[in-house]
């Protein structure tokens, strides 16, 4: 029903490989662009009413900066992580952001492109989109 719906994503089986007779179903959405243009929008309109709605909501701001190509800088990269580190009940991943500093150690500088050809063909540059600290 939520495929028929959105007309948008997949429903995935889970058989259960233990004693409950009825399987589980996945309902993924994973094209950015369906995102952005069906599932956000929906969401907005029809605010969820449980503590996911803050989730959703950080959710939605991940999705639009990798929109903005913002996730193919270093500094980018690590401002999702901040972002998802608030996320479900705000498990921390400090140990992830360290990973993401000491893997890509000049993020002082905001121009320092992770897929530097990804940039030339989006015809964008980190520069140019400010990030909030």
């Amino acid at each position: 029903m939520l495929r028929h719906h959105f007309g948008v994503g997949k429903v995935y089986r889970n058989r259960r490989h233990d004693n409950r007779k009825e399987d589980l179903y996945r309902y993924s959405v994973v094209r950015r662009d369906d995102l952005i243009k069906v599932i956000i929008p929906f969401f907005e309109k029809y605010a969820l009413r449980t503590s996911k709605q803050s989730d959703f909501t950080k959710f939605a701001e991940c999705v639009r900066l990798m929109q903005l190509n913002v996730h193919l800088s270093a500094r980018g990269v690590i401002r999702i992580a901040e972002i998802t580190e608030t996320m479900n009940h705000c498990k921390p991943r400090k140990e992830m952001i360290r990973i993401l500093r000491d893997y890509m150690p000049d993020t002082d500088g905001v121009g320092e492109d992770i897929v530097p050809s990804a940039w030339r063909h989006a015809g964008a540059r980190c520069k140019d989109i400010e990030l909030a600290s």
